[in-house]
């Protein structure tokens, strides 16, 4: 596995993102387990989670409190793993999301994460979408009083655009590490996000980063799923899967990108982990560069 940094932590290029073990299609607790295990094993030490990824009413934290079950139940060293969560965002149990950034929430929705984590301080804590109804400016100050009090060591912000990062890099300074936005084969419009987090030296979290070759977990059973594009033959040559040449190609596109891919079985995400070692050709970069039809 190769590395990259999210701030002055180093983490595995490719890391797990553990929203399908809990929501909607979940796998039982056993599979789930043995999902964040194989992706230890496979040398991946950053896990993303958050408050709401749970399925009904009720089930506030269930995805934190299953990732501190499976490190706890892991046989190897856990110590450098970085469980990256987020606060701001909640699910009624009817499918929908809602959005609550106000500062007391944040602040309240980071000291529950802690507890259910069973950490001293969370190690990356991500704002998970603005609020409309509170200024970003008080949103992102709820992250640096949790910076100051130590209930955080590092902040990052989600779905935001690139007025809202230099806004918040102003408010956080060094305490800012990361953006997590949607962003992949498919979806490609925070391309200016990126760049100016790889400009800050900001970690780039892209979310559903397989749009286009995977179905992601937000979709729907009949969710679109793209057969036949480049990905797919480059990765017929290579003996390797679609997926894999995805992943390649993003990190590929900067320095500063770590993809989080779900999976909801162990062999997932150990296919995804081997992308760390797969370089893309110059050749190869220039005929993914337009994929996908419209």
């Amino acid at each position: 596995m190769q590395y990259r940094s999210i701030a002055h932590t180093a983490v595995g290029a490719i890391g797990l993102g553990a929203m399908p073990l809990s929501v909607e299609r979940r796998p039982d607790e056993t599979r789930a387990i043995a999902t964040i295990h194989a992706a230890l094993d496979a040398g991946v030490t950053l896990i993303d989670t958050a408050d709401s990824y749970h399925w009904h009413a009720g089930e506030a934290g269930h995805n934190e409190q299953l990732i501190a079950r499976a490190l706890a139940r892991y046989g190897g060293d856990t110590s450098g793993v970085l469980v990256a969560t987020k606060g701001g965002r909640g699910r009624p149990g009817d499918g929908s999301w809602t959005v609550t950034a106000t500062p007391a929430h944040l602040k309240r929705a980071a000291e529950a994460s802690v507890k259910r984590l069973g950490v001293d301080a969370i190690g990356l804590y991500q704002l998970h979408k603005p609020d409309p109804a509170v200024p970003w400016a008080e949103s992102v100050g709820a992250l640096r009083e949790l910076l100051d009090a130590g209930t955080i060591r590092a902040a990052g912000i989600s779905n935001v655009t690139t007025d809202q990062i230099r806004q918040a890099h102003r408010i956080l300074g060094d305490g800012l590490a990361s953006v997590q936005n949607q962003y992949s084969p498919a979806v490609r419009g925070s391309e200016p996000e990126l760049r100016l987090s790889t400009e800050l030296g900001l970690a780039f979290l892209p979310w559903s980063p397989l749009g286009g070759i995977s179905r992601s977990s937000l979709d729907g059973p009949s969710g679109p799923t793209s057969l036949g594009t480049a990905f797919h033959r480059i990765a017929a040559v290579r003996g390797v899967s679609p997926q894999q040449i995805a992943l390649a190609w993003l990190l590929a596109r900067s320095p500063a990108l770590i993809p989080v891919p779900g999976a909801t079985r162990p062999a997932s995400i150990t296919d995804s982990a081997r992308a760390a070692e797969l370089t893309l050709s110059t050749e190869e970069l220039a005929r993914l560069e337009d994929v996908l039809p419209g």
